[in-house]
């Protein structure tokens, strides 16, 4: 219709440019509730997906501090080893006619006795 009228004094209109669109207030309402709920639902999916790498890296700290714990037994254990072992060469290389194996029952007994005393003294 436009065009219609400035073609009358020699004018041309290709395109218009529209920079104010004012639809209906129902449209706009509905509108704002689609955008409204597409805001709360993508809020709600990175909250779970920061739940999630919480949850994982609660898990993979877990696991961490466990091997760490049991590095940490076995070093216990094997530095016990190492003294045994020492006690036992520098007692038979000390004494003679004593045999390792009765250097370990000996230390197995007073190891024994030594936790029958805290047992008894905690109970």
């Amino acid at each position: 219709q436009l065009a219609e009228q400035m073609s009358s004094f020699g004018f041309n209109i290709l395109t218009a440019l529209v920079t104010d669109i004012s639809p209906n207030e129902v449209v706009k309402a509905s509108m704002n509730e689609i955008n409204a709920a597409t805001r709360i639902r993508q809020a709600a999916t990175d909250k779970a997906e920061a739940e999630k790498i919480l949850s994982v890296k609660a898990a993979e700290a877990d696991a961490e501090s466990r091997y760490l714990t049991g590095v940490g037994i076995a070093r216990q254990r094997q530095a016990i080893v190492n003294g045994l072992r020492e006690s036992v060469s520098d007692f038979t290389n000390n004494i003679d006619d004593v045999k390792p194996k009765d250097v370990l029952q000996l230390m197995l007994m007073t190891q024994y006795f030594d936790m029958m005393k805290d047992v008894g003294a905690q109970s």
